[in-house]
């Protein structure tokens, strides 16, 4: 067996480890605890309160932000509404906690059956995580063969943050796909269309405005020549909000509500807040913005197609898993630019300082723990009864909280060498020309 088979095997035995472990550990305890504690279980798609509430308002008219339809989501995504009265139910009452403009890209599904739209975006899920890998790969410039890329997608794939965004259904995957192609896009030179994807994002704010700040600064940065980008931001940004309003008048207060309820019941604590609590969260939050505001600002004027435009990306969308007030492996799709960077040239220029090494070691155990600990229980469950391996279902799980950390400690050692090259160029070959005709 050849390097390169034998490298594409081990990927696929380790995603193969991962979607195991969720199938017959993880999922069997989560039903079973439930079944103990009285919980109710419905189909549980993250996408099932968007979908329902485009349903009704599209289909009759119907406000997705109301209680009323609140209490139907519900019956769908748990198996019937919520009861305060009950100690044992979930805190999360899955309201309609999105940008009203959502529905638009959810019409033309709203009349098939929840089961076929289920069925059909967990497969556009797939397709969409493999885009996004294959989109940083390229807007970043790592050129490499298609056997690594297959590699890198299964690895990507078999991670417990994609097992998560595709059985839940959850449209971070497709958020996260929006932001690679944009980043292609200002590698290419294809401001408008850059833009225009950077706005259909902004359908979970949370994730997408932090990096439309940083990228309307260094837009400002060069007016002249990245006008086109700001222009088709704002121009379609506006359009989605005005088509809002026509469809649901006074929505942004609807969804400001929803917005505060969410964060209320959901629990509105940051990864900053888990780790140092609620004080030294907000301060340590605080010190992170200021820093990557600092830096977003010093390289303003870099060209996208830099390194270092590169690494500020990664450094915004890393900060953004740290300091938003809530907690969600899925959401660590958007490390992906982070962890390209610091395997691709992090390893290769700061290999020889030993904090660097440190810290680099850091990001490799906390990836690597998980698929370690999920071909144990694996393992563990060709032997040993069913109830006794979902005793250690949380230890895949253990480092979830660290990664965000680990590789935020990993880019600012990497960019502290980097930063003395600001201007190389990637390589014009590894323009993702193809991904980008179709987009």
């Amino acid at each position: 067996m050849t390097r390169s088979a034998l490298t594409l095997a081990l990927a696929a035995v380790m995603a193969a480890s991962m979607w195991c472990y969720a199938d017959f550990i993880l999922v069997p305890y989560e039903v079973a605890d439930a079944a103990r504690n009285g919980r109710p279980r419905g189909n549980l798609s993250d996408l099932y309160p968007r979908w329902w509430g485009a349903h009704e308002l599209l289909l009759h008219g119907r406000d997705p932000y109301s209680a009323e339809v609140t209490r139907e989501i519900q019956t769908g995504y748990y198996g019937r509404p919520l009861d305060s009265a009950r100690r044992t139910d979930p805190k999360d009452q899955q309201g309609f906690a999105y940008p009203i403009f959502v529905v638009l890209l959810l019409a033309p599904t709203v009349k098939l059956s929840f089961a076929t739209v289920a069925l059909l975006f967990r497969w556009l899920l797939v397709l969409l995580i493999v885009g996004s890998v294959a989109l940083w790969l390229a807007a970043l410039g790592w050129l490499i063969s298609t056997e690594a890329v297959l590699v890198a997608s299964l690895l990507v794939l078999g991670s417990f943050p994609a097992v998560q965004a595709i059985k839940l259904e959850q449209l971070t995957a497709l958020v996260s796909f929006l932001l690679a192609g944009c980043a292609a896009a200002l590698v290419m030179r294809r401001l408008a269309l850059a833009g225009f994807l950077l706005a259909l994002a902004t359908i979970k704010p949370q994730l997408a405005m932090p990096l439309a700040v940083w990228l309307t600064v260094w837009a400002i940065g060069d007016f002249r020549s990245r006008q086109r980008f700001l222009w088709s931001f704002l121009a379609t940004l506006a359009t989605l909000v005005a088509a809002g309003e026509i469809l649901l008048p006074g929505w942004i207060g609807r969804f400001r509500t929803a917005l505060r309820a969410y964060l209320e019941y959901a629990g509105g604590t940051s990864l900053f807040d888990l780790a140092l609590g609620p004080t030294g969260g907000r301060a340590m939050a605080i010190v992170v913005i200021v820093a990557v505001g600092v830096w977003c600002w010093r390289w303003r004027r870099v060209r996208a197609d830099s390194e270092i435009f590169g690494w500020t990306l990664s450094i915004v969308l890393t900060a953004i898993l740290s300091v938003i007030p809530t907690f969600a492996p899925y959401n660590q799709l958007l490390l992906i630019p982070a962890l390209v960077l610091i395997f691709q040239r992090g390893l290769r220029r700061t290999k020889a300082k030993p904090l660097a090494r440190l810290t680099l070691s850091f990001v490799v155990l906390a990836i690597g723990l998980p698929w370690l600990a999920t071909l144990g229980l694996d393992g563990a469950l060709l032997v040993l009864p069913q109830a006794v391996v979902e005793r250690a279902w949380s230890v895949p799980l253990w480092t979830s909280w660290f990664i965000p950390f680990s590789v935020l400690a990993a880019l600012v050692v990497c960019v502290l060498e980097v930063k003395k090259e600001p201007t190389t160029s990637l390589p014009r070959q590894t323009q993702p020309v193809a991904l980008l005709a179709i987009l």
